[in-house]
């Protein structure tokens, strides 16, 4: 093995987000990444990319093999961007298509191989092309800061700007287990294929283990795919076309002695025993089977992370990504649950006390179109917030860090609502 070129011109040796990217994407010391310095003695160049805006302030990795490919990796999908991501991609976009003349201004960041190495062994974008059938792919990636429960994504595009897929890299234990997660979805999935009003997923074009890492490539999403509004009204046809599958509704079964209560139980054990914080989840378990044991409600599937973000229109079809959460077994409801949750979460920026309000207020409105009776509705209401804790440990657990938004505060919020 030879060791890596100085920390002046290898930004693996740097903390931030081009520090922890590169890391990921090129994890093998035998890989050289010079910016702005000679070779490693004996390699090759073969690959390079302009980091956009700056070595300090990175935020994309374009690659220059190719003037399509380049420009694609700025242009594909911005109408799913915000107006001002876009503005910049397309300026960026732009540039790119001249080439590496265009984006000249930018550093660039080169990746070379010893002389007669494997580049298929050693480089994540010769293996993925090998298992795609062969031909030669470019790859482009964001660069955000380092996060513990984020996955670097590289897009793939052929050589004449067509996209080819998303390749999701699970570089420590909890984004191994979501993007493992996501993968098995992505293959059950399949089988929903033409079921009236259910969101079309991405397919799965292939999973690998790979120097330590597992990557999944989700196929891409149609060129034409346009955002959901934020404010859109939940599409109720679309989430029991999730919760089904195809199938009729299923009869209510009391929450008492369900899979799911006793999934919940066996986590918060787990918890427990791990976290001090864990014989709070403990307590919450017994008080959610306790209040609502009796209550019988309608179990199925969810896709775990069911927000406008997440979602898409296309040729008048909603299409649905990220399924890394998904998973059989839930009180139906649940994602209208997050919808609500995240989004005053995520985009109002309020409390969890106020998202579990939130909660209680969207199924308030459209739960009975689910089904839901008031009962049913506390019922999906209280359990999904115990889920969401469970969830925000299982991350933190595998080394994601805590999510300072929800741990402890939506513990503090289960307690109150069980002692109300």
């Amino acid at each position: 093995m030879t060791t890596r070129v100085g920390p002046t011109t290898d930004p693996r040796s740097r903390v931030d987000g081009l520090g922890w990217v590169s890391r990921a994407v090129f994890p093998d010391d035998r890989v050289g990444l010079t910016v702005g310095g000679a070779l490693p003695a004996g390699h090759q160049a073969v690959a390079r990319y302009a980091v956009v805006p700056s070595v300090a302030r990175a935020r994309f990795l374009v690659p220059l093999g190719s003037s399509r490919a380049g420009a694609a990796s700025l242009l594909a999908y911005n109408a799913l961007r915000p107006p001002k991501v876009r503005a910049l991609r397309a300026v960026l976009g732009g540039l790119a298509r001249f080439g590496q003349v265009g984006l000249a201004p930018f550093p660039t960041l080169t990746v070379s191989v010893p002389a007669g190495a494997s580049a298929a062994e050693l480089l994540l974008t010769e293996r993925l092309a090998a298992d795609l059938g062969g031909a030669p792919l470019l790859a482009a990636c964001g660069v955000r800061p380092p996060d513990p429960n984020a996955k670097p994504t590289l897009q793939l595009f052929t050589a004449d700007g067509r996209p080819r897929g998303y390749a999701k890299i699970g570089w420590n234990d909890a984004t191994r287990a979501l993007v493992t997660a996501e993968a098995a979805a992505l293959r059950a999935l399949r089988a929903v294929t033409g079921v009236p009003d259910h969101p079309t997923p991405p397919g799965l074009l292939t999973e690998t283990a790979w120097a330590g890492q597992v990557v999944a490539v989700i196929e891409p999403l149609p060129p034409g795919v346009r955002g959901v509004p934020v404010d859109d009204p939940p599409r109720i046809a679309a989430l029991l076309a999730v919760a089904r599958r195809g199938a009729p509704a299923g009869t209510p079964r009391p929450l008492a002695g369900s899979t799911f209560l006793t999934r919940l139980a066996g986590l918060a054990d787990r918890a427990a025993a791990a976290e001090p914080a864990g014989a709070r989840a403990v307590a919450a378990v017994s008080a959610l089977g306790r209040r609502h044991g009796e209550t019988r409600v309608e179990f199925g599937h969810w896709h775990g992370d069911w927000v406008p973000w997440n979602l898409g229109w296309h040729a008048g079809q909603l299409v649905a990504w990220d399924w890394e959460h998904s998973g059989p077994d839930v009180p139906v409801g649940f994602d209208l649950a997050h919808d609500a949750f995240q989004r005053a979460l995520v985009l109002r920026g309020e409390s969890a006390d106020a998202a579990a309000s939130a909660v209680d207020g969207h199924l308030g409105r459209h739960g009975d179109r689910l089904g839901l009776d008031a009962a049913q509705r506390r019922l999906v209401a209280d359990a999904y917030l115990v889920e969401m804790w469970l969830r925000t440990w299982r991350l933190a657990d595998a080394g994601a860090g805590w999510n300072a938004a929800l741990h402890p505060a939506l513990l503090d919020v289960i307690e109150k609502r069980h002692s109300g």
